[in-house]
């Protein structure tokens, strides 16, 4: 092991002075506007429209699995957080892995989407995109992974059509008992939502952000303190900027939506079988293709009480749960999710993908 030697005192001055005048410089360019970090860097194409939703085709020359990979993504905020930074892209893995990867992104709905419902996003949208991914790709079926929110829209996809050509499902942090989510349940079942709503019949995103504050009231604050603490360092700066545009970008909420929510939460119908799309019941327990659930035992906005019941609602035989010690974001961001999450969810995958001759 390599002992590395405690800086003098001098040493210590120095480079003391050397970041309070980097902290100067990167607070100034913050401040001004001068310094922001990109995101969402991953080289792709837009393959399909309807809407506001894109389809994205991630590019890559070394696809060697198939089928191909499709994931969903939540309503409620920006998909750039599965793509945040180079070097720390949920993308960059699935793609290094050999997946031919799309992501299915809603865009920012605005006062045209507000009637919009889940049916719109279950039963047109998603088929509509997968079609797409099989057409482009010329395979039978997909692998499907829905993220958050997001897999709680693909649950219902799965057991809304259980023709639909699919591989395997993957789920992170997806609820199953709506009325364990803490602040979130009491946000999607106000009883005022009609009040709540913007002139255009959205949920604002001021009101989702005040949502997701609730469930960590500090955090904010701690997260400010270490700014502080670690202006100087460039790398650093990009991380948080990163991470705090994305807390604080959510995009606002289609009103019919909301309205299917509060039901839902109502009935916890999920848990109970009493989902309805459509006017068909849809059942999780039709869900019969391989099925991969990871949850984070310290996730503050998807709880471990509201995601475990979910695994034993599904009817699949080939079915897992992976509970892993991590936070909501750090299940799939950063350096414990590269260590950890990323390679079950990828190992999953493999075994049920084919090898390209």
């Amino acid at each position: 092991m390599v002992t590395i030697p405690d800086l003098s005192p001098l040493d210590r001055i120095r480079r003391e002075v050397e970041r309070t005048a980097l902290r100067a410089r990167n607070g100034i360019r913050m401040v001004t506007g001068i310094q922001r970090t990109d995101v969402g860097l991953s080289p792709k194409d837009v393959v399909w429209s309807r809407g506001r939703t894109d389809l994205w085709h991630y590019r890559s020359e070394q696809v060697s699995l198939r089928p191909p990979l499709l994931i969903i993504y939540s309503l409620f905020n920006r998909s750039y957080i599965l793509d945040l930074r180079p070097g720390n892209s949920v993308i960059e893995h699935l793609v290094a892995a050999g997946f031919d990867v799309y992501l299915l992104d809603w865009g920012v709905p605005d006062e045209g989407d507000a009637q919009n419902q889940l049916e719109d996003h279950v039963d047109s949208h998603i088929p509509a995109a997968i079609h797409r991914v099989r057409e482009l790709s010329g395979s039978d079926s997909v692998n499907l992974l829905g993220y958050c929110f997001g897999g709680v829209l693909s649950v219902l996809y799965a057991a809304h059509h259980l023709d639909a050509p699919l591989h395997s499902l993957t789920v992170p942090t997806t609820p199953a008992d709506l009325q364990k989510l803490g602040p979130m349940t009491d946000l999607m079942a106000r009883t005022d939502l009609d009040a709540v709503l913007g002139d255009d019949g959205m949920v604002p995103p001021s009101i989702i952000v005040q949502g997701f504050r609730a469930l960590a009231p500090v955090s904010e604050l701690t997260s400010r303190v270490d700014l502080i603490d670690k202006l100087w360092s460039d790398e650093f700066v990009g991380a948080y900027q990163a991470m705090s545009g994305w807390a604080t970008g959510q995009v606002p909420l289609p009103g019919g939506v909301a309205h299917q929510l509060t039901r839902l939460v109502e009935d916890n119908a999920l848990l109970r079988d009493r989902v309805f799309l459509g006017g068909d019941r849809v059942r999780l327990s039709d869900i019969r293709v391989p099925f991969l659930h990871v949850l984070g035992l310290r996730d503050h906005i998807i709880p471990e009480p509201a995601a475990s019941p979910l695994v034993g609602l599904i009817g699949s035989e080939d079915k897992q749960e992976l509970r892993l010690d991590a936070g909501h974001i750090g299940l799939m961001v950063g350096r414990t999710a590269a260590r950890n999450t990323l390679p079950l969810i990828i190992d999953f995958l493999k075994q049920r993908s084919e090898v390209l001759a």
